[in-house]
């Protein structure tokens, strides 16, 4: 979701923070909708996400849970957010997830 938003952080001023292989995106973006992040276009890559995921949480050797970043606003914080903690809910039962959430500012 969001290939414009993840597009610009492949190549722009920050690439070097991120390996390529974790940024993930779909053909478009949730359109500020909490449905469409979280039952139609949520629905196509969150098992891509969670195996990316996996596949992380597999190498470590203490694994204590997540903290997971995302907006409270449009589709895919919210939506997708939203998703993907039930998901880690049900594949990590009692591991730790903390969910910072960031508001907009219009400043």
């Amino acid at each position: 979701m969001e290939p414009t938003v993840v597009d610009e952080v492949r190549t722009g001023t920050y690439r070097q923070l991120f390996h390529p292989e974790q940024l993930i995106s779909g053909k478009e973006d949730a359109a500020n909708n909490f449905a469409r992040g979280h039952y139609t276009i949520g629905k196509e890559i969150v098992d891509l996400v969670l195996d990316r995921i996996r596949k992380l949480a597999d190498n470590c050797t203490g694994l204590q849970g997540f903290m997971i970043f995302h907006a409270c606003g449009g589709g895919t914080g919210s939506g997708l957010g939203c998703l993907m903690l039930e998901r880690l809910s049900v594949g990590y039962g009692k591991k730790s997830k903390l969910s910072f959430t960031v508001w907009a500012c219009p400043q």
